[in-house]
């Protein structure tokens, strides 16, 4: 399993998978191919699909001028690359249009980016098997041990890590003090408001449960807004779902007077769980729909939840399981390829729920029936029956709604 530095990326929305990744993508052809006399970007899939929407074509001709470069961009939504819906094939010509060099990346969510033929070579393992290849053997690892899951992440990271997530969590909260202070039309064409300033506005003068529950709403509001006007964010764990976990850690902050370093851990815990399911299953919206997105989310910060409540590691994973599991067959379909209807609101539920399941997990003794490593394996068989349509081509569903 990889390093939580390529699950928590620290970028620009207002996609992981279309925006930050082509633009991984173009810096490292680029990187190795920079003195041709003309370029070619040819976008397949999902990635075709809604590329203008998520401003793909942008991210990709920014790279290309800060070389002093332009480039023609292709796009090809009915041609489905086999090991990704996310494709892109760069290519650079001399002065006769001969082919100088030419490179197809996928974009596998999360911002991370496979270049064709290193595919075999496979992630850097930073995490053993043994210890965290599967939650059952995560729980199994910290029961026998008697540690806590962020203890493994620092074990198998290292120190250093800690001072990634502090960056993390400066980032999370920037965003979201930005976004419960921004007003205005997000950009794209939908014409759709920011509601995150009005929402925290009503949110302070609430009494009683209904305080309790707009709090975290207003701020998950902020962060996907920020994402969706292309601000800074941490994909957590992709840009379209990075308002979740952000806003229960801020929102359990404030009410419980958590020091920074209790929410340190908690990220590491939140981290362990994305990064289980970005190894055993998908976090990407073209592959197996938005469960891959909030699902993921609504575990990971049900799962920090839990802990920051006092949870046991049977408890924790609880917690997650539920989040994952009921936002099982989730579809991706935003309207015009937009990271804003239905990407915003779902962001501020599942941080809303996140919260119910951490609770409901505490009132038990976190024994279930239906395991986390479970759920994953129902997710990815779920994605893979769900149509194209509903997996970020912007072809059905909700997509189609005027």
């Amino acid at each position: 399993m990889e390093s939580l530095r390529e699950l928590f990326r620290i970028g620009y929305g207002p996609s992981s998978s279309h925006t930050m990744g082509p633009r991984a993508a173009t810096e490292k052809f680029l990187s190795i191919c920079p003195n041709c006399d003309s370029y070619q970007a040819e976008l397949y899939g999902s990635l075709a699909a809604t590329g203008k929407g998520h401003l793909t074509d942008k991210a990709i001709r920014q790279v290309f001028e800060k070389h002093s470069k332009s480039v023609n961009i292709l796009w090809f939504p009915d041609i489905f690359k086999p090991f990704h819906p996310n494709a892109l094939t760069l290519k650079g010509f001399n002065e006769n249009k001969e082919i100088v060099l030419e490179k197809t990346y996928y974009s596998v969510g999360g911002g991370k980016i496979v270049e064709e033929g290193a595919i075999e070579e496979g992630p850097t393992d930073i995490y053993p098997k043994e210890k965290c290849g599967s939650m059952a053997n995560l729980l199994k690892y910290c029961s026998d041990e008697g540690m806590q899951m962020w203890e493994v992440a620092i074990e198998c990271e290292g120190p250093d890590i800690i001072d990634y997530i502090k960056q993390v969590w400066i980032v999370m909260q920037d965003a979201i003090l930005r976004g419960i202070n921004n007003e205005g039309v997000l950009p794209g064409g939908l014409k759709l408001q920011r509601k995150a300033a009005a929402c925290y506005t009503k949110a302070r003068d609430f009494a009683g449960p209904l305080g309790g529950t707009s709090l975290p709403l207003a701020y998950a509001l902020a962060v996907s807004e920020e994402n969706a006007g292309g601000g800074q964010i941490v994909t957590a764990p992709t840009c379209g779902s990075c308002g979740v976990l952000p806003s229960v850690l801020y929102y359990m902050k404030k009410q419980y007077d958590l020091g920074d370093d209790r929410i340190i851990r908690a990220l590491l815990t939140a981290g362990l769980i994305g990064n289980i399911v970005k190894q055993n299953g998908s976090i990407s919206g073209a592959e197996v729909g938005c469960q891959g997105e909030v699902g993921v989310a609504c575990a990971m910060a049900g799962g920090a939840a839990a802990q920051l409540l006092g949870g046991s590691v049977f408890q924790i994973e609880y917690a997650a399981e539920m989040g994952l599991e009921h936002h099982l067959g989730l579809t991706c379909d935003p309207m015009k390829g937009l990271v804003q209807i239905p990407c915003i609101e779902r962001n501020a539920m599942a941080a809303m729920r996140s919260l119910d399941h951490a609770v409901f997990a505490l009132m038990s003794d976190g024994r279930h029936k239906v395991s986390f490593d479970g759920v994953i394996e129902v997710m990815m068989e779920t994605g893979q029956a769900l149509p194209s349509l509903y997996r970020e081509t912007s072809m059905g569903g909700l997509a189609l709604l005027k």
